[in-house]
């Protein structure tokens, strides 16, 4: 099955079955007279069954270590994701339950008391995107990025804010050429230099590569990006990933 058809009917970018075949997520074979990527049924499967582990929260990097490793069990795989779903299943409902109980309280039909209120939340865990930048670079980056970000006033946040959504519209409007041009690279050199000098904290190569792979691990980073382009996430890592690359040599 040609890449086109796969994207359309697993409702995923040509973009990102390009970028798991590069990483060594998803290697379809080619075919020999064209070399075009050709999906067979296993393939398909094994896409099958990294949508369920995104689905779960899995980053990239781990459900390519899961898919790799030799204990790697498909069939406890789906009863695990079974697990974690039917969970996230009766949190929503909780939380369904919640709503509407508010609803009828704000139009006088029912009451709660305080703690019926928040049946359903749970805010207490570390933020999933700091906890990772904690674990990859240390507390350093993340500490001095929130104290330079908490120092500025509003009118500094809003200049921010715009300059990064000028480099991200900048990067999407190339989103046809090669992740390797030149044009690309340049735009991504200045997206590497505004991290530097706006953030409060100097990124490595290792670092800026790292969070390349976060806009496409990460599903908040991933959503916000795709606004900007079908597939942008994965152009933005791929980009990234190569300027890393080749400064690292």
């Amino acid at each position: 099955m040609h890449i086109k058809k796969v994207a359309k009917i697993a409702k995923v970018s040509v973009r990102t079955l390009q970028y798991y075949d590069e990483i060594g997520l998803l290697v379809p074979t080619r075919n020999k007279w064209n070399d075009y990527r050709d999906y067979s049924e296993s393939d398909i499967s094994k896409l099958q069954q990294i949508c369920f582990f995104k689905t779960c929260g899995f980053t990239l990097t781990k459900i390519r270590d899961l898919l790799n490793s030799s204990s790697f069990d498909r069939r406890q795989a789906f009863d695990l994701q079974k697990t974690y779903l039917l969970q996230e299943k009766e949190r929503i409902e909780v939380l369904l339950d919640t709503l509407e109980r508010s609803i009828q309280e704000m139009t006088g039909d029912s009451s709660m008391t305080v703690a019926e209120k928040f049946n359903g939340f749970d805010f207490t865990k570390e933020n999933a995107y700091a906890q990772e930048v904690r674990e990859r670079w240390g507390d350093g980056a993340i500490e001095k990025t929130q104290a330079k970000l908490h120092s500025l006033d509003n009118s500094g946040k809003q200049n921010l804010s715009f300059k990064l959504t000028d480099f991200f519209t900048n990067l999407a409007r190339l989103i046809d050429e090669s992740p390797k041009s030149d044009q690309v690279q340049k735009e991504i050199d200045n997206l590497y230099q505004s991290f530097n000098e706006d953030l409060g904290y100097h990124y490595t190569l290792a670092a800026f590569a790292g969070v390349g792979a976060l806009y496409i691990s990460d599903m908040r980073f991933h959503d916000n990006l795709s606004q900007y382009a079908d597939g942008f996430p994965e152009f933005l890592s791929a980009a990234i990933s190569v300027y890393t690359a080749i400064r690292s040599l």
